[in-house]
């Protein structure tokens, strides 16, 4: 069954990063008659740049500020009225989550508890359908897989890393205040994404960025870890669906079926980059450097998406293949872009720990 809901004013959380930013560059042409508010606090990923193409556009305005602030966000649900917020905010990089842990139980955990607070304040006595609260999150929340078996909307959670279980907390408190204050939410738990305007401290615009200059790219332990990959334009088509035709309290798996070991992936972008910078085949090979693998690495997420699909109709438009090839040709036509929200911090701290160049 397919539940209607009508989103008028929206709050968009972490709008200036990667997912969010690319939800509204798809989002606020698509829909002129609903009011778009992004609330970003422009930590070192969030990159307004990325925003340009609707920056003057009538129905999105931007404030800068943070979730986790409940005078900023209880004064923005009372000014603007929000019918529904999509949440991104967040904190979401393993690496950093262990050396510093508390900042992510702060933005993931208290700034999703800070916003379904406002709302609860806000939409108490409102229809349900009027309303919605939709929660963007990770399958890192399940844990680890073997070699077999997929995540379900049904898998127990076992986080562990200090990201993956702020992020779980999040996703207990969400649903805690759909059962106790009968709050519209909804929960999207997706595998890892890629695709335009990913801060490259993530494993595919780094690769992309250091073989582009012919630098070494740092691979963990043997490269055998799982993925699952996501085109960022697939999740936003999903999200968009389960924003508008999503049952309230329900959780929604988003995979893209597309798995792979970090060694091939790392090896098939640096192949994409030398075929379309015309260099040798198997030129950049050489740049991989196995380095120590980090703490608590999971071995493989794997997702299934099939509640999805039968539910919403949702179906993936790219294979990892044509994904991967788009998004190395988008970073290679926008390489200033890149070096430009390089995070030098991050860099050195790989050159530091492994002693790279």
């Amino acid at each position: 069954m397919v539940h209607g809901h009508e989103p008028k004013r929206v709050l968009i959380t972490g709008g200036a990063g990667f997912i969010g930013s690319n939800f509204l560059l798809r989002m606020v042409p698509r829909y002129p008659s609903i009011q778009f508010v992004n609330l970003d606090k422009l930590t070192y990923a969030g990159n307004l740049t990325n925003l340009r193409g609707i920056e003057r556009a009538d129905n999105y305005m931007f404030v800068r500020g943070d979730v986790a602030d409940p005078a900023l966000v209880a004064s923005l649900f009372s000014t603007h009225k929000f019918t529904s917020v999509v949440h991104f905010a967040a904190e979401s990089h393993v690496d950093r989550s262990i050396m510093a842990p508390l900042a992510f139980t702060r933005s993931n955990t208290l700034g999703t508890v800070t916003l379904l607070e406002a709302a609860r304040q806000v939409w108490a006595g409102k229809a349900a359908g009027a309303r919605r609260f939709l929660h963007v999150s990770t399958d890192e929340v399940f844990g680890s897989l073997g070699h077999d078996s997929l995540f379900t909307e049904e898998t127990p959670y076992n986080p562990r890393s200090p990201y993956s279980a702020s992020k779980a907390a999040a996703d207990h408190f969400v649903r805690a205040y759909a059962h106790t204050y009968k709050l519209p939410v909804s929960i999207s738990n997706c595998s890892n994404n890629y695709g335009p305007y990913q801060f490259p401290e993530k494993l595919i615009p780094l690769v992309i960025m250091r073989a582009a200059h012919g630098q070494p790219v740092p691979v963990y332990g043997q490269g055998d870890n799982v993925r699952d990959w996501l085109h960022v334009a697939d999740h936003c088509e999903a999200l968009d669906l389960i924003l508008h035709m999503g049952a309230p309290g329900e959780t929604y798996l988003v995979g893209g079926s597309n798995e792979c070991t970090n060694l091939n992936l790392v090896t098939t972008l640096l192949d994409l980059v030398d075929e379309q910078l015309g260099h040798p085949k198997g030129h950049s090979r050489s740049l991989i450097q196995f380095v120590p693998d980090r703490p608590g690495h999971d071995f493989r997420y794997a997702i299934c998406a099939d509640h999805l699909r039968q539910s919403l109709g949702w179906q993936p438009r790219y294979t990892l293949e044509s994904g991967l090839r788009q998004t190395v040709a988008w970073y290679l036509s926008h390489m200033d872009w890149l070096q430009s929200v390089t995070d030098r911090s991050y860099m050195d701290y790989f050159q530091s720990q492994y002693g790279m160049a």
